[in-house]
C-alpha cells in the first residue's frame, strides 16, 4: 500500500498495543487511529475481513473509504490476488457497463479488440465499487445478477463468463433514502449491505489528528527530502480544533502544503487559512481533545510521574488530585498512551513550545 494516497488513514495504532506489527501481514497495520469511534471501525474491519461477504462502506467524502476497502482485502484470504477499484461517478454512464463487464470486438463503434471488464480482472480478488450511489438505475439489475450469480456476459457476447469476486462498495450518499425515492434498487441495496461499515468524519475523531499529522508529515517530508522534527504547539492546537469539512483528505493536503512551505526543522503551517472556518461549537467540542493531548505530552516528559516537584502535576500547575481526576475523565493511562499507540505520537518540548516528533521505528 502507498503511504499517503488513500484518503489518508495510513497505519494503525492500537491503544492496547496488541496489533500493529503483529497484524501487519493482514494489512490492519495500515490504519491510523486510537479514538473510540475509529477503534469501532477497526474492529469491524478485523471481523469482516476473513468472511467472504459483501461490505458497504458509508461516510462523508474524504473519510478514507478506499483505505478501509483495501484493508479488508489485505486482511482477507484474497490478498494474494488483485484489488480492483472503479469509481462509478468518474465514468460516463454510457461507458460504465463496458468498464465493468468488458466487451467483444465489434460490440460497438470503436471496439476494435476484445476487452476484459473490471469484474473479470478482479477474479479471485476484490472489486471495489466506489461512489456506488452514482450507478445508473438501468445498469443496476445487471450488477445485481453479477454479484448474486458471479456471472455475466460481455457486451456483444452471448457467452457467460463466471468469476469469483468479493464486492466492497462505498458511498457518501444515503442509499436508503435513494431506495425510497426510486433512484436505487432495494434488492441491490440489501445485497451490498450484508456488512455495513460507517466511517466517522474527522471532526468526530479529533483525538486522532496528532497521529495523522505525524504520519503525513513523515511521508511528505521524506518525499521532499526534508528533515522536519517539530510541530509548534499553536499549530497542533489549530489542527485539532478545526472542523475539517474535507476530512482526512483535506488534512493530508494541508500537511503536504505545509511541508512545501517549511524551510527548517519546524513545521510552518498556514493555520490562518483554518481559523475563518472554525465555529465556536467546534472549539468547545475539541478543547477536551487538546487538553488530553497536552496532558499526555507532559506525562511523557516526566516518564508518567504525576506527583512531586518534577511531576506532571507541577509542570501543569495543577494539584495532583486534580490531574488524576482529569486523567480519569479523559481516559488517560500509561497503557492507552504509549508512544506510537496513543492519541499523541509525539511529545511537547517546553523549551521550544513544540510537539517534537519521535524517531521513526
Amino acid at each position: 500500500m502507498s503511504d499517503a494516497n488513500r484518503d489518508g488513514l495510513g497505519r494503525h495504532s492500537d491503544p492496547a498495543g496488541t496489533t500493529g506489527v503483529k497484524e501487519k501481514n493482514l494489512g490492519l497495520s495500515e490504519l491510523i487511529g486510537s479514538s473510540p469511534k475509529f477503534m469501532a471501525v477497526f474492529e469491524d474491519v478485523r471481523t469482516v475481513a476473513p468472511v467472504d461477504c459483501a461490505v458497504l462502506i458509508q461516510g462523508e467524502t474524504g473519510t478514507g473509504k478506499e483505505v478501509i476497502a483495501r484493508a479488508i482485502h489485505d486482511a482477507s484470504a484474497r490478498r494474494q490476488h488483485r484489488f480492483v477499484a472503479i469509481n462509478c461517478a468518474a465514468i460516463p454512464a454510457a461507458l460504465l457497463e463496458s468498464e465493468l463487464f468488458g466487451y467483444e470486438r465489434g460490440a460497438f463503434t470503436g471496439a476494435m479488440t476484445q476487452r476484459m471488464g473490471r469484474f473479470q480482472t478482479a477474479d479471485r480478488g476484490t472489486l471495489f465499487l466506489d461512489e456506488i450511489g452514482e450507478l445508473p438505475i438501468e445498469l443496476q439489475p445487471k450488477l445485481l445478477r453479477a454479484i448474486q450469480e458471479q456471472e455475466f456476459e460481455r457486451l456483444g457476447s452471448s457467452q457467460t463468463t463466471r468469476v469469483n469476486v468479493r464486492i466492497v462498495a462505498a458511498t457518501n450518499q444515503n442509499l436508503e433514502q435513494m431506495v425510497a425515492e426510486g433512484r436505487f434498487r432495494m434488492d441491490l441495496y440489501y445485497r451490498l449491505k450484508v456488512f455495513p461499515i460507517t466511517l466517522p468524519p474527522l471532526r468526530e475523531r479529533a483525538g486522532d489528528i496528532p497521529l495523522l499529522v505525524d504520519h503525513f508529515l513523515r511521508t511528505f517530508a521524506s518525499r521532499q527530502g526534508k528533515s522536519i522534527e517539530h510541530v509548534p504547539a499553536d499549530v497542533m492546537t489549530a489542527l485539532v480544533r478545526y472542523d475539517w469539512p474535507g476530512n482526512i483528505r483535506e488534512l493530508q493536503n494541508f500537511i503536504e502544503r505545509s511541508v512545501i512551505l517549511t524551510k527548517g526543522a519546524e513545521l510552518r503551517a498556514p493555520i490562518a487559512e483554518l481559523t475563518h472556518q472554525e465555529t465556536p461549537n467546534r472549539v468547545l467540542r475539541t478543547l477536551a481533545d487538546a487538553d488530553r493531548a497536552h496532558i499526555i505530552a507532559t506525562l511523557q516528559q516526566t516518564n508518567w510521574v504525576v506527583g512531586g516537584p518534577n511531576g506532571a502535576a507541577a509542570k501543569l500547575a495543577l494539584k495532583r488530585t486534580t490531574l488524576l481526576y482529569k486523567m480519569r475523565n479523559l481516559g488517560i493511562s500509561k497503557e492507552t498512551a504509549k508512544p506510537g499507540t496513543g492519541p499523541l505520537n509525539s511529545y511537547r518540548d517546553p523549551a521550544r513550545g513544540s510537539f517534537v516528533l519521535p524517531a521513526s521505528a
